[in-house]
């Protein structure tokens, strides 16, 4: 079969054909920005707001500390992308983890242009072994008051994370993310105090978060020192999820 076909068909047809059979990719003509997760863990122990870190194993900054994170795959979803550098870096799995803010400034890695998605987490240090892998020399908790010198840009990052996490923690109860399952109400007061850097008053706290009816009282009790035993409580997601529905709105 014979085909009468211009230049500028032809061309069309072999760009077409070439297409159609996958041997042929796009080309784009502006250079594109590498792409990054970077995660800051929250802890919460010893009545401490507490952040994990990890020691670069590779340059650039070999041997500072940093926040857990790498290079997305082309094949993975940004979450993803965070879920398995956590995994890797830290040895951290089941996590509360949500999307804090991106960031692009031209200059913040040394190697190429790379635009960061940074990710929060929130979590109990007892429920996880922390265990360095990959490109990562170590894994440590760090009280928040007390962080090193970070790598790249990662001080800006966690400084982003800690303001998002002290207005999310007064509108939305993801405080008990970083809580044992169950806890006395001074173990609650100390986290809000931790997270927020202020003291609150004892009795309008605990008025205020009974006042709620989202915790279940147990009949169990914990001796905290040399003070008398404490009531302890769970937290009722359940019954939050209810009430959300009906148009509550937590705030303490």
């Amino acid at each position: 079969m014979r085909l009468n076909l211009s230049e500028s068909n032809f061309a069309l047809y072999f760009v077409s054909f070439l297409h159609f059979h996958g041997t042929m990719k796009h080309i784009y003509e502006y250079p594109r920005a590498a792409l990054t997760v970077d995660c800051v863990v929250f802890g919460f122990d010893h009545a401490e707001l507490q952040v994990l870190l990890i020691q670069r194993g590779i340059a650039p900054f070999k041997g500072h500390w940093a926040l857990p994170g790498g290079f997305v795959r082309v094949e993975e979803t940004l979450e993803a992308a965070a879920r398995r550098e956590l995994a890797e870096e830290t040895g951290l799995g089941k996590v509360f983890l949500e999307q804090l803010y991106t960031f692009s400034t031209v200059d913040r890695d040394p190697r190429e242009r790379v635009i960061s998605v940074a990710y929060y987490a929130l979590t109990k240090p007892t429920d996880h072994r922390t265990q360095a892998d990959t490109d990562a020399d170590d894994a440590q908790w760090f009280s928040v008051s007390q962080v090193p010198a970070l790598a790249f840009d990662h001080a800006e990052i966690l400084h982003t994370a800690l303001q998002r996490l002290r207005g999310k923690l007064r509108y939305e109860p993801i405080g008990f993310e970083l809580l044992p399952p169950k806890f006395t109400l001074s173990q609650l007061q100390a986290l809000y105090e931790a997270v927020l850097g202020t003291d609150l008053d004892k009795r309008n706290f605990r008025k205020k978060v009974l006042s709620f009816d989202l915790l279940l009282p147990l009949d169990e009790t914990h001796r905290e020192g040399a003070h008398r035993p404490a009531q302890l409580y769970r937290f009722d997601p359940v019954r939050y999820d209810h009430l959300q529905q009906k148009g509550f709105h937590f705030e303490l």
